[in-house]
């Protein structure tokens, strides 16, 4: 059966791999939710006056891959613990959000999140938010499958404090 989850944890450059190369990935499309302008560009988003933030669409199989272990891959790809956005990208259009669009998502997410909140593996509060699925609009296309057309920016991206921080909080 296929279903959809949207994911936002900074650069929507950075998210789209760990999720492409999973079993039962259909696809990970880049682009904007959250805001009050329809159809926005990346310089709109930019901005920060639309109120959108960058996100993940992922269309999975979940005969093969669950929402769970979907949100499972999201943590290891962000910083729960900053609201404020993700590693070297600041601001609104970049903060960690959730998009939930079932009850079902919802619970799976916000049992996760307290999981993770017990877990005691971060010192600071789990501020990650969990809100209801908004329009979705895909990103240009040339932030499509951004890290296999431009494989050098992308390391360069991703090297930005998020394999550091992933590497020193989630070696299990």
């Amino acid at each position: 059966m296929t279903d959809t989850a949207i994911f936002a944890g900074g650069c929507f450059w950075c998210m789209v791999k760990p999720f492409d190369q999973q079993p039962g990935i259909e696809k990970v499309i880049s682009g904007y939710t959250g805001g009050t302008v329809p159809n926005p560009t990346y310089e709109q988003v930019a901005s920060h006056t639309t109120g959108h933030t960058e996100a993940v669409e992922i269309t999975f199989d979940s005969a093969v891959i669950s929402y769970a272990q979907l949100v499972e891959i999201y943590w290891r790809q962000t910083d729960p613990t900053d609201a404020s956005g993700q590693f070297q990208d600041r601001g609104d259009s970049y903060r960690p959000v959730i998009f939930v669009n079932s009850p079902e998502q919802r619970q799976v997410a916000e049992a996760s999140k307290r999981a993770l909140a017990a877990s005691e593996r971060f010192t600071m509060p789990i501020v990650t938010k969990i809100e209801a699925v908004k329009p979705f609009y895909p990103a240009e296309p040339e932030h499509q499958d951004f890290y296999r057309r431009n494989p050098w920016r992308y390391q360069i991206e991703e090297m930005g404090g998020r394999q550091t921080f992933i590497k020193e909080n989630w070696q299990s």
